[in-house]
């Protein structure tokens, strides 16, 4: 600009340092580069990459001018970090409370079943998990096992008993987990409690004892997990959302900007 005393457009820019050896461009688009640099550090323009330290000013017409002094401008803080980052942590509230709500119904639809429902709901979702030869035994003659059933594991099978538990809120202690585990001790391999409601810490630590017969304990929110990993009652729409990312262009003005920089100064 000096040499020739008038505004130059970017082109005419980019031409005179190549030819003055000014510069060396290793990128695919130099132009961009040129003009990248040209505007972050021009006069007036004011935008989130821009620099404070003004070195050229505008002329109108795609055309720029050198300053005679680099001037400071101060620019306006960022409210928000970033649109983007805001927009994609809005998209995960609403999915985090979409899914909670979801879990939150199914699990109240469960909750309003007839103990009896509730049973066979209990015998087609181990159905849906892989167990065979499922049955639910008479009410009248259960003996605190409401169903039977088998499950291979790798060669063999396991027998297993469950019984079912459907409460509103009251939660599930140790004595109704000894009293089951004392009704299957000697018959099966395994118990499954299945319950609406939670399981008390006291009854959890004696799920699994030595030499007792394991039972697997299934609350309210595991067996909402079951049904959503087994598709269980629960449609599941795969929906695409795309994402992006920025073209290497911006990443080759950010890496080269320090460059160009120090090649001024």
């Amino acid at each position: 600009m000096k040499l020739q005393g008038k505004p130059l457009t970017i082109p005419e820019i980019y031409a005179g340092i190549s030819e003055a050896g000014l510069y060396t461009f290793n990128a695919e688009k130099p132009l961009h580069i040129v003009a990248s640099q040209i505007r972050r550090h021009c006069r007036g323009l004011s935008f989130p990459s821009a620099s404070s330290t003004k070195h050229f000013e505008s002329r109108g017409e795609g055309l720029y001018y050198f300053l005679n002094r680099s001037v400071q401008e101060k620019q306006p803080k960022e409210t928000v970090s970033t649109p983007k980052r805001s927009l994609l942590n809005d998209l995960k509230a609403a999915h985090k409370s979409y899914t909670a709500d979801v879990r939150s119904r199914i699990l109240g639809g469960l909750k309003r079943l007839q103990p009896e429902i509730f049973e066979q709901f209990a015998k087609k979702l181990l159905e849906a998990y892989g167990f065979t030869g499922v049955c639910v035994t008479q009410s009248s003659k259960d003996g605190g096992i409401d169903g039977h059933g088998r499950l291979k594991v790798g060669l063999a099978h396991i027998n297993v008993a469950f019984q079912c538990k459907r409460y509103t809120n009251k939660t599930i202690g140790r004595p109704v987990i000894d009293q089951f585990r004392g009704a299957i001790q000697g018959q099966v391999e395994q118990g499954i409690f299945f319950t609406t409601s939670r399981f008390v810490p006291k009854a959890e630590e004696i799920s699994f004892k030595p030499g007792a017969v394991p039972i697997i304990l299934l609350d309210g929110e595991a067996i909402v997990d079951l049904m959503i990993e087994k598709r269980f009652g629960v449609e599941i729409e795969h929906m695409s959302v795309p994402s992006y990312a920025l073209d290497m262009l911006f990443a080759e003005e950010d890496s080269s900007a320090s460059s160009l920089q120090a090649t001024k100064s």
